[in-house]
Order: C-alpha cells, then sequence, then structure tokens
C-alpha cells in the first residue's frame, strides 16, 4: 500500500516542481563575505589651490587661513600678519576606501568635499594629503587634479544656472596606499592558476594581491617575466552598482542579478515661478512706486502609472530592459535600485560616489 501511494504521488510532486516559480541564481561571492575581508575607511584633511576666485573667504574661515599659513611656513614663507584674501584656495575633507589585500604602492579613487565657504572646486588641485585610519595611522597619501563633473553658469543681473555639485569632487586614482593593512588570504588567483597551467609549479599565491613566481630550469628570471606578462587570463568582476548621484550615472557589472520584484514609480512635480507686480500710488499721495513680488506654486503629481512586474533573470539586459520600461529618467532609476536593494531583490553591492 505504502509503495503504491508513492508510485501515485511521485508524478504529482514532480509536476509541482515543474510549475513552481523559477529562482534567480547568484554566485555564492555576491551574496556572502569572508569574515576579515573588508574595506576600511580613510579621512584626510588638506587644502585645495588653483580655484578661479571661487574660493573661500579666509576672513570667514579662519581654519583656512591657519593651514595656508602651516603649509608656507614649512615651504620656508612666513605670511604671519600679511593681509592675504586670496579666494583661490580651499579646505578640504578627503575620504577614501582601502580595499583588502591592498599593497604599497596601489593606487585609490578619493573623494573630497569643501568645508568653508567655497563656490566651487573646478580646477583645483589637491595638495598632499594623509589619509588616516580608525586606529590613526597613515594609510594613503593623496594628491592630484579635482574632477567635479558639475556645469555652471552665470549672468550680469546676478542670476546663475547650477547642475550638479560644484564643492564636491573626485580623484580618480588620487591616492597611493603607504601601508598594508596586515590581512593576508591564502587563495586561489586567477593569474597563477593560469601561470601554473602553462609553467607547472611556478606561481604560489601568497595572498590575494601577491604572486610569487619561480622560473623553470630551462628560463632565467628575466625571459620567465617576458613570456608570463604576455599570457592571458580571465578576470572575473564583482557584482556590484556604481551609482554617482552628482552626475545621475548607473554602471552595472555583468554579474549583477536580481530577483522577481514589483516596481512603482511616480513623478512628482514642483513650479515656482515669480510674477512680480508694480505697486503704484495714487496721485498726489505720499506713497511710493515698489514692486511686489509674488509667487505661485503649483504642486504636480503623474498619475496612472501602473505597477511593473520585474521577472527574475541571470541577465543584466533583462534587469536594464525592466528599468527601462518604466520610462524613469537615470536619477529616478536611483532610487528605484536603492529601494530594490532594500528589498533584498538585488544580489550586488550598491557603492555610491
Amino acid at each position: 500500500m505504502q509503495k503504491l501511494l508513492t508510485a501515485l504521488l511521485a508524478p504529482l510532486a514532480l509536476s509541482v516542481a515543474l510549475a513552481g516559480p523559477a529562482v534567480a541564481q547568484s554566485r555564492i561571492k555576491d551574496i556572502a563575505s569572508i569574515e576579515g575581508v573588508r574595506t576600511n575607511q580613510l579621512v584626510g584633511y588638506g587644502l585645495v589651490v588653483g580655484l578661479n576666485g571661487t574660493g573661500d573667504s579666509l576672513r570667514n574661515c579662519p581654519f583656512t587661513r591657519q593651514s595656508l599659513e602651516g603649509m608656507t611656513e614649512r615651504l620656508g614663507v612666513n605670511i604671519r600678519g600679511a593681509n592675504a584674501n586670496s579666494k583661490n584656495l580651499a579646505a578640504i575633507m578627503v575620504t577614501a576606501e582601502l580595499p583588502p589585500f591592498a599593497t604599497p604602492g596601489a593606487r585609490v579613487d578619493v573623494t573630497v568635499s569643501s568645508l568653508c565657504d567655497a563656490k566651487s572646486l573646478l580646477g583645483g588641485t589637491l595638495l598632499v594629503t594623509s589619509l588616516q585610519g580608525a586606529d590613526g595611522e597613515v594609510y594613503a597619501v593623496a594628491q592630484g587634479s579635482i574632477q567635479t563633473g558639475s556645469v555652471s553658469g552665470s549672468g550680469g543681473s546676478g542670476s546663475s544656472v547650477t547642475r550638479g555639485v560644484p564643492t564636491a569632487g573626485r580623484i580618480a586614482s588620487g591616492a597611493t596606499v603607504e601601508r598594508e593593512t596586515g590581512f593576508n588570504l591564502d587563495s586561489l588567483q586567477w593569474i597563477a592558476a593560469a601561470i601554473n597551467a602553462t609553467y607547472p609549479s611556478t606561481a604560489l599565491a601568497e595572498n590575494g594581491s601577491v604572486v610569487t613566481l619561480r622560473p623553470p630550469p630551462a628560463l632565467g628570471m628575466a625571459g620567465f617575466i617576458s613570456r608570463v606578462e604576455n599570457m592571458p587570463v580571465a578576470v572575473d568582476t564583482p557584482a556590484r552598482v556604481i551609482i554617482d548621484e552628482v552626475n545621475g550615472v548607473i554602471v552595472m557589472g555583468e554579474n549583477v542579478r536580481i530577483s522577481t520584484v514589483a516596481i512603482a514609480q511616480g513623478n512628482l512635480t514642483i513650479s515656482v515661478q515669480e510674477n512680480p507686480q508694480v505697486s503704484q500710488p495714487a496721485p498726489f499721495s505720499q506713497g511710493e512706486t515698489v514692486v511686489v513680488p509674488q509667487s505661485d506654486v503649483t504642486v504636480e503629481e503623474e498619475l496612472g502609472r501602473e505597477i511593473r512586474l520585474v521577472d527574475g533573470s541571470t541577465s543584466l539586459s533583462t534587469l536594464v530592459n525592466g528599468l527601462n520600461a518604466l520610462g524613469v529618467s537615470p536619477r529616478d532609476m536611483i532610487s528605484i535600485l536603492q529601494a530594490i536593494k532594500a528589498a533584498g531583490a538585488l544580489q550586488a553591492d550598491i557603492e555610491v560616489i
């Protein structure tokens, strides 16, 4: 009887399994992490020079003036007590993330942000700035030209238009690592595996970023390195979504995966229109003709947006097509991606720059 019942239920169980919803698959490395393998936040204080009159006002920013005096004294110039009021420099905070396995000499990106009343960091150059970790030790040194990605324009009447945030920017590969974090992980390396496939037992992965080479007996070190440098190797990229909120740019890697999720998106528009009115006094009165400001504020919300279903898929193109089907702008897409990540349906790391 039990065998008969099992035989009858087996096809039913198979049909239920086949009819079940498909589950998006992700790699273990994209949804889990190894304990101890982590990034470290770095921070530093520095000066930006070379601004076109858009820097800090030394009268309103005493720490900028003190930094200028200290820097010039170290260079053999004493300006203490001088009536300096240059607006071509600004005090900034520098932040960076030290990746795991970073070795001395490696380069990392840095972000700079204004501290006082600078109008723009466009065209500025960051002077040598030490970047410290939470333990107070210096792990990197930053310097370089700043890219803000902002656009601004002004007219003679005082009106101006600004797109982006000109008081914050980035320096690509702007910091040089000076100290290791001291964590080693013996793991398989793509480079070591590729070398050993051609020259067995010649490459050893000491940690996540160092591969030790031992040339075969028939080759010297110089010839062996020359051959190794020309060997192709497969590169594995992590599942990551890079978001630049300032410029509205989104970059996604091919390994990004998404589970089935429903999305509803609407637009809210706030319009403010200035209509100044002229107040004219009555004839022979003691009043004056003045301009009275009058503002019309309207709020419009787009209705009729339906909820769209983005199916789980192993293809990045499906994710992009699903988001484009909503007809959203890049800035709205940034908010959608962050909401999908919060809902647990995005198997990727989101990095905001």
